[in-house]
């Protein structure tokens, strides 16, 4: 029997009629009618404290969010992504990115192959290479230790890492200067190396395929710094390294088989942080505190497949997304990070978040009748108070959101803390209950006023919370995220893990590259628009 499309189920009809009757409610109202509604809708999962008790919902909107879930098979989903299935049906791949920070020593298979002595091995060999490039012992070919290391990547091998290494700074071996290359602009490369020292230089090449064109660019390029700055081809072998599943691209490339670590096409590139991916944030930070971040992944993992959904942190963030996105018709989500740490985590969430759930066509090949995966943006509080909460707390549209904060702070300076995290539930609290007219009058404000200092409130947000940001924490929120994307998409009856869209700029970009080239003789063959801006590029070079 074919599967139901969702505005068929009566789960999602039920779900219209409740909308209609509460889409009005404010959470004002909600508050004040239930003194104990924090209690009702936050979970202490023992190291993330989730209040999503400023949401526009009431328990029946929860009952009746919580049976869609049921209804698109949930609990069958994740069953089937843990036991290695082939759930990328599009590319034919099973999605096993839990079996790389799978603490428990359980076996985690694939085709009926268990995949943990593999991964073992790669995390086993990235510690011994690791703690040679911070122990010194790895040397540069004249000699000399690594001071700097140049993680060259794109997409999933570059987002991850550098996210992570920026979040973890507070861990980090400071001797070493840890860096990201990942835009084909030569600006990018050339700005990153001005300051270096090829002969204390290391260069980690991370492309699957060996073959990703802004990637191999990079490291081409890299790698004539490196000739020219030593002398010497021979130099290659002592300062470059590969993440990747292509050995004889890497051995043409001039990299020894031993410096290549592998990871594998069950491994997506937006959730591979944890793979051999990684390995710059591990040289960084060091192997226990990586492994520290694995416990973590492993435990949202645990928390995620084990919890009813009425517990379960993931499924709820999933679930008030839904409710959002597809009944209120918010098209957008911030992500709000009270860490400065935490800078580049909005960045990284756009590639996990849009990448999987910017899909137009369903499961069964057909075109969605409901929209799908919102826009993810934000930055760190308190810059984006000064930035773009105006339109969060005054503007026309909703905007849901995520605040992330700590108790502590790594860096205790005076009371910077105290009024950082102060600035952050103010926020929620404001865009929850705002200020109206009758507030601002007793105030004093003129009335002329009014109408401008009036702040409608009822705008969502939920509140994630922590004591401080260690790598456990981080691999927590990580998952917790990854696990949020993997149930909507099953709502949304979409593949979550394959990125065909990505593809048709790729091939059109290959075909202008030899366009551009000044003494190309062919036809331009384009539309006016596309041939008009390649003539200009080729005549202004």
């Amino acid at each position: 029997m074919a599967k139901r499309r969702l505005r068929e189920l009566k789960e999602w009809k039920s779900l219209r009629k409740h909308y209609n009757k509460i889409r009005d409610v404010t959470l004002r109202e909600l508050f004040d009618n239930d003194p104990q509604r924090a209690d009702l809708f936050t979970i202490d999962e023992g190291d993330i404290y989730f209040d999503y008790s400023k949401n526009r919902i009431t328990p029946t909107t929860m009952r009746l969010l919580i049976g869609l879930a049921g209804a698109r098979g949930l609990k069958d989903e994740i069953e089937r992504m843990f036991r290695g299935y082939r759930i990328n049906k599009t590319e034919d791949r099973a999605v096993l990115h839990v079996a790389l920070r799978n603490r428990s020593g359980i076996p985690m298979t694939v085709e009926g192959v268990d995949v943990m002595p593999r991964v073992l091995s790669v995390l086993d060999k990235m510690k011994n290479f690791s703690e040679s490039v911070r122990d010194g012992t790895w040397k540069g070919h004249t000699g000399r230790p690594i001071r700097n290391v140049i993680n060259i990547g794109i997409g999933g091998s570059d987002l991850g890492p550098c996210m992570a290494t920026e979040a973890l700074r507070f861990y980090a071996k400071r001797e070493l200067n840890v860096r990201f290359v990942s835009n084909v602009d030569d600006t990018h490369l050339v700005e990153t190396l001005g300051d270096l020292d090829p002969e204390e230089t290391l260069f980690i090449v991370a492309s699957k395929t060996f073959t990703t064109q802004e990637t191999m660019t990079n490291a081409e390029s890299a790698r004539k710094w490196i000739i020219r700055g030593l002398s010497s081809e021979k130099a290659v072998p002592r300062h470059f390294a590969a993440l990747s599943s292509n050995a004889e691209a890497v051995a043409r490339f001039g990299i020894s088989p031993e410096n290549m670590f592998e990871f594998w096409d069950w491994v997506g590139g937006r959730y591979s942080l944890t793979s051999a991916i990684g390995l710059s944030l591990m040289i960084s930070i060091g192997y226990n505190n990586f492994i520290s971040m694995l416990e973590g992944f492993h435990q949202m993992d645990l928390h995620f497949r084990n919890e009813p959904f009425e517990r379960n942190i993931p499924v709820i963030m999933a679930l008030m997304g839904v409710w959002y996105n597809n009944f209120f018709g918010a098209g957008t989500y911030a992500v709000l990070p009270y860490e400065q740490y935490l800078a580049r985590f909005p960045a990284y969430l756009q590639q996990v978040d849009m990448e999987s759930s910017g899909k137009c066509v369903d499961r069964s090949g057909l075109s969605v009748n409901y929209d799908t995966g919102p826009v993810i943006w934000g930055e760190p509080g308190t810059n984006g108070q000064h930035a773009f909460f105006q339109l969060l707390h005054q503007g026309t549209r909703l905007v849901p959101a995520d605040f992330i904060g700590f108790a502590r702070s790594l860096n205790s300076t005076g009371d910077h803390h105290r009024k950082l995290i102060a600035n952050m539930i103010a926020q929620t609290e404001a865009l929850a209950f705002g200020k109206d007219e009758k507030q601002l009058k007793a105030e004093g404000v003129p009335v002329h006023q009014i109408p401008y200092r009036t702040f409608p409130g009822n705008r969502p947000s939920n509140t994630i919370l922590a004591k401080e940001l260690t790598p456990f924490i981080l691999g927590k929120l990580i998952a917790m995220y990854e696990h949020k994307i993997f149930t909507q998409g099953v709502i949304w009856d979409i593949f979550s893990f394959d990125q065909w869209g990505v593809e048709l700029g790729k091939v059109l970009a290959q075909k202008i590259l030899s366009e551009l080239d000044p003494d190309y003789k062919g036809e331009l063959m384009h539309h006016g628009s596309t041939a008009r801006l390649i003539r200009f590029c080729r005549n202004n070079r």
